[in-house]
């Protein structure tokens, strides 16, 4: 009698359990955000470490090579807490806050470009202007974004195999 085993790569979640740092409003935000950058041709990864330390809320990249951050804030405290973010613009062509609805435009530097989101999609309030990356920058962010999937898918086919970064 030949009894199917289910492979560990199908007993592994398909997405990954939430870290806890975030609120359920930020994961909310992020879903409908990557759900509007993958209708714009981007994919996207969320958390990704950048080189200079800091870690991007989501990072897009699309097939001409162009990079996207995108920084997602759930209230006005938390963009007024939120002192990094103008140190993103090193490591994208565009930079973009995203946000609830209840959350008032106004109060977001004007020079970054505005997504209002909920969990089940989002809309582009104001695109960003544009700011090209030095073609090093550009090497440098793709690969991490390259790696930091690869890994990720890797874990999630062969969760024993890799230890956590």
């Amino acid at each position: 009698m030949f009894v199917a085993m289910e492979s560990p790569a199908r007993q592994a979640s398909l997405v990954p359990a939430p870290d806890r740092r975030q609120s359920e409003t930020a994961l909310a935000i992020a879903r409908g955000t990557a759900r509007l950058l993958r209708s714009l041709g981007f994919s996207c990864i969320s958390e990704l470490p950048l080189p200079s330390g800091r870690r991007a809320d989501l990072v897009a990249i699309n097939e001409r090579g162009e990079i996207w951050i995108v920084e997602i804030k759930s209230s006005i405290e938390d963009l007024r807490a939120d002192q990094k973010w103008p140190e993103y613009r090193a490591h994208c062509d565009r930079l973009f806050f995203a946000f609830t609805q209840e959350l008032p435009c106004e109060i977001f530097p004007g020079d970054t470009g505005l997504i209002v989101a909920d969990a089940y999609g989002a809309h582009m309030h104001c695109a960003a202007p544009e700011h090209r990356l030095p073609a090093p920058t550009r090497k440098l962010m793709t690969v991490r974004f390259a790696i930091a999937a690869a890994q990720r898918i890797n874990r999630l086919v062969d969760p024993q195999g890799h230890a956590e970064f």
